[in-house]
């Protein structure tokens, strides 16, 4: 668990730091004086439609590495092992195939949004140079994430590609950058480059087997292989579609759309900065929990399971209440456009659905690399027929509040799924006793410090409510003994301030 702890942690100081940056990016995006609402809901109408395209283009073959590196690792010898050269042929092939479907459904594309997101239209195309770009590192992850170098490709997507994005913003504000357009076509290369990084620095740390020979492993293994890949890349693709059909589902079906979607997209930045903690602890717990159902060592999933769940929960309710009670000053207080005011109850509903789904902690890696992986096909298809009508009809009903709404609902019913199932097939679940403290705790101190700062604004109410609440919940945790790596992570620290 220690080396899950430390590379978790720094894998979370790395993508806080780019959050940082992100947040920085989305002030300028959301300023009254540099872009319009509509160019900033673009520019998140073609994160949302990249990721779908990534999802669909990529064939599975992250899901293939994650599964079955132990076994090449155990069985092959390294200059032999030809997993990555299978995963990057089965995004090429992915990658082509979708491009050409792409402009088959490019009149149907049209005629859904040309009415309501006419600059969605304009720039399409463009979309393709992001996806690929995307796709190539997503693949790298995967395999730097086996080869224990989850830091530094959290580094190249959290930290370095939103520093790249913020060079764009500010070289378009100074001029450097001459028009919108000139943006989003440098913009639509953003990916590939932390792609080439990637690669390169693999490369260059000896980790980039690409031999041109079928193993005798994969023959071996192709039926199970392809059984197992394809119903991950199924269930996968499904829960994508579900995560991102709020923002493509905006611009096709309510007036001002793509202003609407910036309003919406604000507030769905700001409940995704709760889930950076997820990330970190992802990429550190796939080789483990891997190993550990290749051993069938029961304790240690339980284990990983539940210190997931409520590390991941702490994190999550502790910005989330640090956010809600600075939402709205700090609106007014940087000067954004005042139509992001009305983003503020989408923010708290899609903050709660964030919470829900990090602190069931990571059942979706456990049952992906479970002997039951089928499981994730059948729980993205529960939660797709239950997003996709709620969202459509509630957006239609209520607009983005409705949106929300539909995501807070059908990602409850998602991961109770999930829960139920570890529960009645292996005895994991991901609660303790901590869990509803942690509630009580995060509850008492957001609602007292709302209410000794609520009649006031500016940086000083800002910074003083900020400072109050962080003490606060820091006290609140480390008293109440809510994570048993609080102790160590603590010690650690007061080691290396007594060396320096």
């Amino acid at each position: 668990m220690s080396s899950i702890r430390k590379q978790s942690i720094l894998s979370t100081l790395v993508i806080y730091g780019g959050f940082g940056i992100g947040l920085l990016n989305t002030y300028l995006f959301t300023r009254k004086d540099f872009f319009t609402q509509e160019e900033f809901g673009l520019y998140n109408a073609f994160i949302a439609i990249t990721l779908l395209l990534v999802a669909i283009g990529n064939l599975g073959a992250p899901y293939f590495i994650y599964k079955f590196f132990p076994y090449y690792r155990d069985r092959t010898t390294p200059g032999k092992n030809d997993q990555l050269t299978i995963a990057f042929i089965l995004g090429m092939a992915g990658f082509v195939l979708l491009f050409f479907a792409g402009q088959l459904i490019e009149p149907l594309i049209i005629r859904k949004y040309a009415t309501n997101s006419p600059l969605l239209i304009q720039y399409f195309n463009w979309i393709y140079a992001l996806a690929g770009g995307l796709l190539l590192f997503n693949i790298l992850e995967a395999w730097g994430w086996q080869q224990k170098e989850s830091v530094i490709s959290n580094f190249l997507k959290e930290g370095f590609w939103r520093l790249l994005v913020l060079l764009l913003i500010i070289f378009f504000i100074k001029g450097w950058i001459s028009s919108f357009t000139q943006f989003v076509k440098l913009f639509s290369f953003s990916y590939l480059i932390i792609g080439l990084l990637l690669f390169i620095y693999l490369y260059r740390q000896q980790k980039i087997p690409l031999p041109l020979q079928v193993s005798t492993l994969t023959i071996r293994l192709k039926r199970p292989l392809f059984n197992y890949t394809s119903f991950t890349y199924a269930g996968t693709l499904i829960f994508v579609v579900a995560q991102v059909f709020d923002s493509i589902l905006i611009p096709s079906v309510l007036e001002n759309a793509l202003a609407q979607l910036a309003i919406y997209s604000l507030a769905q930045n700001m409940a995704s900065m709760l889930q950076a903690p997820q990330r970190g602890m992802i990429a550190a717990a796939m080789e483990p929990l891997t190993s550990a159902w290749k051993q069938k060592d029961q304790q240690t999933l339980q284990r990983i399971y539940q210190r997931s769940s409520i590390n991941l929960f702490l994190f999550g309710v502790c910005f989330f209440g640090l956010f809600a009670i600075n939402y709205q000053d700090a609106i007014i207080t940087l000067q954004l456009k005042p139509a992001f005011l009305s983003g503020f109850t989408v923010f708290l509903l899609l903050g709660i659905t964030r919470l829900i789904d990090m602190g069931t902690g990571i059942n979706s890696q456990l049952i992906v690399t479970s002997p039951r992986w089928r499981f994730e096909f059948i729980s993205g298809v529960i939660l797709l027929l239950s997003m996709l009508p709620l969202s459509y009809f509630l957006t239609k009903s209520y607009g983005i509040v409705g949106t929300a709404i539909a995501q807070l609902i059908s990602i409850s019913i998602y991961n109770c799924a999930r829960v139920l199932f570890l529960w009645l097939t292996f005895k994991l679940q991901p609660f303790s006793y901590a869990t509803l403290k942690a509630i009580l705790l995060f509850i008492f101190i957001s609602v007292g410090i709302h209410l000794i700062f609520k009649d006031q604004q500016g940086w000083l109410s800002l910074f003083g409510r900020s400072a109050l609440y962080l003490a606060s919940a820091s006290i609140g945790v480390i008293y109440l003994k809510l994570t048993p790596d609080i102790k160590p992570v603590l010690q650690s620290i007061k080691k290396r301030l007594i060396k320096s």
